[in-house]
């Protein structure tokens, strides 16, 4: 598809510069590009991937209650953002590797983790994340933009071994503003890698909105360092799963990379430790309320008479309990003393090592005078 060359100027232009499958009514709309790579997608399919992404809801809305309880130092919010997420995550094979960066929650879940995985780097704990060898898919990333460059490396060893898997890598808007997601495209547009770029547009980095670094779409880029790209309704799951299908057969089929924006809005904060009240408008918020892609879909299948009140009821009772499991995994988790911390780090100890646990331990005992 050839880059748009409109500037953004509101919501509704926005929207109108993207790929869509599902209308925010639910209307089924025809596309000559996306249609081909969802035939597969009956009533059975679009009500697992709405399921999918209502108990990604509840997921994430235990994530910031746990915060807010003193469970967990941070939590990154992903409400609005569920079908970007499970759209494009249920479209990898199960080797494909992911480099996400700190809000992929849905990503981790379509991953097939445990609960404690969720919450496990969040609450500080030993480990700090999944195990990305079982997961396929590297810790999340806190530093902006640095997970893109690891998915090129990885990418060049996939061409290295001659195998078909593809790297992919998740940022926001923000992110394209870094040097290293240019650099990172330099390099996979260069060696032809099979790497897969996902800018997840949810228009704020932070209390900057996406205007003030991108008056154009940021898909437009791409094609700059020679990358096919797409601009996608984010709020779309069919459209989102569609895109990453095309994505991934480009990237695995030797024509190298792909870039996708997903046009997506997040409907919290940034992280449990902003308060976006003091730089975004409320009749911003609602207006993109009206367009979340969990009523959308909903409303598809209920037009389609394929969705009943006891599917979403079985829906729901499930999210609840994955709610339940994720807290219990917090909760039961065990934190190791603090001095653990240099426990392993050498194979033998030695005086560097001790002295730095002395003065450590001196600071920790200056708490128990207080």
């Amino acid at each position: 598809m050839s880059p748009h060359s409109t500037p953004i100027v509101d919501v509704e232009t926005d929207l109108a510069l993207t790929e869509q499958l599902l209308a925010p009514d639910g209307t089924r709309r025809a596309h000559q590009l996306l249609d081909p790579y969802v035939p597969d997608l009956d009533a059975e399919a679009l009500r697992a991937l709405y399921r999918d992404m209502v108990i990604l809801r509840r997921i994430d809305a235990e994530g910031v209650a746990l915060q807010r309880q003193g469970q967990l130092g941070l939590w990154a919010p992903c409400n609005g953002q569920e079908a970007s997420q499970i759209g494009t995550a249920r479209a990898l094979r199960a080797d494909d590797f992911v480099f996400p960066s700190y809000r992929e929650t849905g990503v981790i879940y379509a991953r097939d983790p445990k609960p404690a995985d969720f919450v496990r780097m969040w609450r500080g704990e030993e480990g700090a994340s999944y195990d990305p060898a079982v997961m396929h898919m590297a810790p999340l990333q806190i530093i902006i933009g640095a997970q893109t460059l690891h998915a090129v490396g990885y990418a060049l060893g996939i061409l290295h071994d001659g195998a078909d898997q593809v790297a992919v890598t998740y940022f926001g808007d923000g992110a394209t503003s870094q040097g290293d997601v240019n650099e990172a495209m330099v390099f996979a547009s260069s060696y032809q890698a099979p790497v897969v770029f996902v800018c997840q547009n949810n228009h704020w980095a932070i209390s900057e909105p996406v205007s003030v670094q991108a008056k154009y779409p940021i898909a437009g880029r791409a094609p700059g360092f020679g990358i096919p790209s797409l601009r996608v309704d984010g709020n779309d799951v069919l459209a989102c799963l569609a895109a990453m299908r095309w994505a991934l057969d480009h990237a695995r089929s030797g024509k190298g990379p792909a870039f996708l924006e997903l046009v997506t809005y997040r409907m919290g904060p940034h992280t449990t430790a902003d308060d976006p009240t003091r730089y975004r408008d409320n009749a911003e918020l609602e207006a993109w309320r009206s367009r979340d892609p969990l009523a959308r879909l909903e409303a598809h299948l209920r037009a389609q008479q394929e969705l009943r009140d006891e599917h979403v009821a079985a829906i729901q009772a499930d999210a609840d309990a994955a709610a339940r499991d994720l807290r219990a995994a917090c909760l039961g988790m065990v934190t190791r003393e603090p001095l653990a911390v240099f426990d392993g780090v050498y194979a033998a100890a030695h005086t560097g090592l001790a002295a730095q646990r002395a003065d450590y331990a001196r600071y920790l005992d200056t708490f128990e005078e207080a």
